[in-house]
């Protein structure tokens, strides 16, 4: 096991509505002051969506992550900064004709989708690697795909967190380590719970921990009623822990949290009992092998010493 155990905290994601939890942050403050807040409760890394503040629908304008970042940086928080680039992968096949978009496409090349990462110079940016089913739908991310963005991440000196959402996903990522695109070190999350993906159980986190490479550094992530389970199931297995709005709004059955500070509190309360103890931003990034100075890019990403 790690000495000690980072949480991160995803405030928003892309799919969580207010429909589901009336105390979803919406507005770049809302996030803003969320993450910080999550921040004091533990969290030593905080994941980043942002939202149209009209439509709450999620955006990739880069306006709305700038001034999350910038409000975060601002009130002088260490924590750790990990910006998504999951949007821009999604293909809806049109009625007419499957190889022609339909209505909520949002497919764009991998340069659109990390024009935040480049310009704002996260500490973490995850790198999704799955194609898969989603609904009716199809989330695409190529490996051609994959590696221009692992090389734009890498450019500014942002570590890439390799999102794994089934078992093909792994295969891809140490392939893409084994040619030298993705350099150490390597981060890795296990998200479990997506229909037609990773199912939540021990074998899963087992088998998937079991195909890294050597000194890589992990988080099973549950959703819905599996975050909580799989924060104690990823400590147990010598992983990190991940809660917040974006996986679940739900303290317990029927306790919706009123906010992303309250999920972090549970995590490090349950990661008390379990015996474990909470890394703070700067003993993550050590344990990580990030740059020590947020939002200041490293002289040579490819010069960082591995974890």
């Amino acid at each position: 096991m790690s000495p000690k155990t980072v949480i991160t905290c995803a405030i928003v994601g892309a799919s969580t509505s207010r429909s589901q939890s009336p105390h979803l942050p919406i507005t770049p403050a809302e996030i803003a002051q969320s993450a910080l807040d999550a921040a004091r409760a533990g969290a030593a890394a905080v994941h980043i969506h942002v939202r149209d503040p009209q439509t709450e629908k999620a955006s990739m304008d880069v306006a709305l992550y700038a001034e999350v970042v910038q409000r975060i940086r601002d009130a002088g928080s260490p924590i750790i900064i990990n910006l998504t680039t999951g949007a821009g992968a999604r293909f809806v096949p049109s009625a007419h004709d499957p190889k022609v978009a339909g209505p909520g496409t949002t497919l764009v090349a991998p340069e659109h989708r990390v024009q935040h990462i480049l310009a704002l110079k996260p500490d973490v940016a995850t790198l999704d690697l799955n194609t898969m089913t989603s609904r009716n739908q199809v989330v695409m991310n190529t490996p051609d795909m994959a590696r221009e963005m692992a090389r734009h991440i890498q450019a500014v000196g942002a570590v890439p967190e390799m999102e794994l959402f089934d078992s093909g996903d792994i295969q891809l990522a140490n392939a893409l380590i084994d040619e030298g695109t993705v350099k150490g070190p390597y981060l890795f999350s296990f998200v479990l719970g997506v229909k037609y993906g990773f199912v939540s159980t021990p074998e899963t986190v087992q088998y998937a921990r079991n195909q890294l490479p050597a000194g890589a550094h992990w988080t099973a992530i549950g959703i819905g009623k599996q975050s909580f389970p799989m924060v104690a199931q990823s400590w147990l297995m010598g992983g990190h822990a991940r809660v917040g709005m974006e996986d679940n709004v739900y303290l317990g059955k029927g306790r919706l949290a009123r906010t992303n500070a309250e999920l972090v509190e549970q995590a490090v309360n349950l990661l008390h009992l379990l015996g474990g103890e909470v890394a703070s931003p700067a003993e993550a990034r050590a344990l990580w092998g990030l740059r020590t100075s947020p939002g200041v890019p490293a002289s040579d990403p490819l010069e960082r010493r591995a974890a």
